[in-house]
């Protein structure tokens, strides 16, 4: 083996052993935690937190997705918290739920519309089936006090609730921009900010309603704060929970406008392409002949074929038969009285053409049809005939 290279190798290895002790040395192995954001569950559902927290206190709580779990759900020992959107709600379902209501159950909705001193409704069916209306926060008169707190950090405007046996209310972070109003006093109890009523629960049957202004404070990034998840505990306490929201889906093609256009856009240009492809003509397309060029004899000859395919050889053979007979007669006056046998020999002396030429081609027609070059000779017989006429 050549030394020098020996020396090299080992003066590498060396060297490499060296940055790697020194690299090895210098090295502090350290835990860093990535964020990936929220996972595809929480995403599609808000109140996934909010179900977490009710089943680690032994609540059962379920999710329906329309009013169509109400037909088997019974009314007590149960909580129907609705959550989302209702705008769709018919006269027919609002009178379901109140039933369901009346029969036993708690029933937890969310405010939706204004009320309309003009109108006299709200347009929420439902609210306004409770006689609850819900209206604009009043703004503050007077400013507030002044506070300890540094300037620019204003403290927010909690919710407060008063529990029997306790001293220190309940606090919660309800939207202070909307306010419940009862006009007719049936609320049993009702939880306050500092200018505005955000819940109400009132009797009705053997069950009870739950107003509020909002949900937010229920979702994944509020639930936490405060006591947001302590009023939701306490007002579904002793029943099963049920959880109605998403109650309108969009269909896939409004899925599909809203964030592929460009994919529908190209699938729509490829059936378009396929249809024009599939009415292409196979080959290509035959230019017509000019007028010009077309002479007499193709003019006879397209006829002739026209005839041909449409009456059969029959009728071309007979018509050129009835022609050598009208012939005949003109040159014979008297033909059309003589017997076959004389007729033939009349034709004998005016064609100067034998008797089986004459007898093949006046004959009777045949009754299948004749090949192309047996058809050939009979008309070349026959015209043979009718020339020398």
């Amino acid at each position: 083996m050549n030394r020098p290279l020996l020396w090299v190798g080992l003066l590498l290895a060396c060297l490499l052993a060296a940055g790697g002790y020194y690299a090895g040395s210098k090295a502090v192995p350290y835990d860093e935690v990535v964020d990936r954001g929220p996972s595809p569950e929480a995403l599609a559902n808000p109140y996934l937190a909010a179900e977490h927290f009710l089943r680690q206190q032994g609540l059962a709580v379920a999710h329906a997705n329309s009013l169509e779990r109400l037909a088997t759900l019974p009314a007590k020992g149960n909580s129907l918290l609705m959550l989302g959107e209702r705008s769709s709600l018919t006269p027919r379902q609002v009178e379901q739920l109140l039933a369901w209501t009346r029969s036993g159950g708690h029933l937890l909705l969310v405010a939706e519309a204004l009320w309309d001193d003009e109108a006299g409704k709200s347009g929420d069916l439902l609210l306004d089936r409770l006689h609850i209306h819900q209206t604009w926060s009043d703004e503050p008169e007077e400013p507030a006090p002044a506070s300890k707190k540094p300037p620019g950090k204003k403290a927010p405007d909690l919710t407060k609730l008063y529990v029997d046996n306790e001293t220190a209310p309940a606090y919660f972070s309800f939207d202070t921009d909307f306010n419940l109003t009862d006009p007719r006093h049936l609320a049993q109890f009702s939880a306050n900010s500092a200018q505005s009523s955000h819940l109400m629960q009132l009797n009705l049957g053997q069950g009870r309603v739950t107003v509020i202004t909002d949900s937010d404070l229920w979702k994944t990034p509020d639930i936490g704060k405060h006591d947001n998840a302590w009023l939701l505990w306490y007002l579904s306490q002793g029943t099963d929970v049920t959880l109605l929201f998403n109650n309108d889906f969009d269909d896939l093609f409004t899925l599909l406008m809203r964030y592929f256009p460009q994919a529908l856009v190209a699938f729509v240009a490829l059936i378009a392409l396929a249809l024009w492809q599939a009415a292409m003509r196979q080959g290509p397309i035959r230019a017509p002949a000019s007028p010009a060029r077309r002479q007499l004899q193709e003019h006879l000859k397209a006829s002739a074929d026209f005839l041909l395919r449409r009456s059969g050889q029959g009728t071309l053979l007979q018509a050129l038969q009835h022609d050598i007979l009208r012939a005949a007669r003109r040159r014979h006056p008297g033909f059309e009285h003589l017997d076959n046998a004389d007729q033939r020999r009349v034709l004998e002396h005016l064609t100067r053409q034998p008797s089986h030429v004459i007898s093949q081609a006046l004959g009777p027609l045949p009754e299948k049809r004749l090949s192309s070059a047996d058809f050939s000779r009979q008309v070349a017989c026959l015209q043979t005939l009718r020339n020398a006429l």
